[in-house]
């Protein structure tokens, strides 16, 4: 069983900055992809950011050169760096992972809030 834990949401006003984590239960190799989702009260989810296994990155048009996504592979753990935050990031914020192994699985951890406000 595959477990997904995040941390670092919190409350920051526009224009800040928070980190973050999301560490897995196995080495983030046994993953062909991870990435983070978000989802605002009334609205679908939607992909934030995603690193495959070989490092290439993405990002959603409206978070890109504001956020990044990077790993730390000794600590199985997946970072969303979010910079110059706005309200409209104001989410829940869920870490993804994809194995694709004959057929795809995913996993998904318990979520954290992020809420931007003044």
């Amino acid at each position: 069983q595959v477990v997904l834990v995040e941390s670092g949401g919190g409350l920051v006003q526009p224009g800040g900055s928070l980190r973050l984590s999301c560490a897995a239960s196995e080495s983030i190799f046994s993953f062909n992809r991870m990435g983070w989702y978000r989802q605002a009260p009334g609205k679908q989810r939607e992909l934030v950011a995603s690193i495959s296994r070989g490092g290439s990155t993405d990002y959603a048009d409206s978070v890109k050169g504001r956020f990044t996504i990077s790993r730390d592979n000794a600590k199985n753990t997946v970072y969303l760096q979010m910079n110059s935050l706005k309200p409209e990031d104001t989410a829940d914020y869920y870490c993804n992972a994809i194995i694709a192994l004959g057929s795809v699985i995913g996993y998904w951890g318990q979520g954290t809030q992020v809420t931007v406000s003044s």
